[in-house]
C-alpha cells in the first residue's frame, strides 16, 4: 500500500527533518561541479533559499505551506540540461537513501522524478499541469 504524503512527513521528522534533509542536499549541490555554477551564481541567500525550498516541499508533502506555486518559470533562464537534471536526481536520491527511512525515502525521491518530467516538459514548450499548485498523490 503506498505511503501517504502526510505519512511521509511524520517519517521524515517532520520541518527539522525537511530542514536537515534540505541543508545536506544543498550542500551537495553547492559543491557539484555541473549544478554548483548555476546555483552560485543565483543564490545569494541561502537561507532564504531553503526556506522557499521547504516551503515547496511542505506544499508536497500535504501541510500547510505559503509556497505560492508556480516554480516552473524560475527555471527557464538557467539552461538546464539533461546532464543537471541526472545530477539533481542522483544527490536527491542519495541524500534521501542515506537520511531517510526507506518507504519515505522512496516517496520522496519518486516524487522529485515525478517533478523533474514536468520540468523537463516546460523547459520543451510541452503543456503541463502546474507543479506545486496541489499535493500529489
Amino acid at each position: 500500500e503506498p505511503i501517504a504524503p502526510t505519512d511521509v512527513w511524520q517519517k521524515i521528522g517532520e520541518e527539522a527533518g525537511l530542514q536537515s534533509l534540505l541543508r545536506h542536499f544543498y550542500a551537495d549541490v553547492r559543491q557539484d561541479q555541473a549544478l554548483g555554477p548555476i546555483f552560485n551564481a543565483r543564490i545569494h541567500d541561502w537561507p532564504s533559499h531553503l526556506e522557499k525550498i521547504g516551503a515547496f516541499w511542505k506544499r508536497q508533502l500535504g501541510q500547510p505551506s505559503r509556497y505560492p506555486g508556480g516554480f516552473a518559470a524560475a527555471h527557464l533562464s538557467l539552461g538546464i540540461e539533461e546532464l543537471h537534471f541526472q545530477r539533481w536526481l542522483g544527490l536527491w536520491e542519495r541524500n534521501c537513501r542515506q537520511h531517510l527511512v526507506p518507504d519515505a525515502a522512496d516517496w520522496l525521491i519518486g516524487r522529485a522524478h515525478e517533478i523533474a518530467t514536468q520540468l523537463r516538459r516546460v523547459l520543451c514548450g510541452i503543456p503541463t499541469l502546474q507543479v506545486g499548485s496541489s499535493p500529489a498523490r
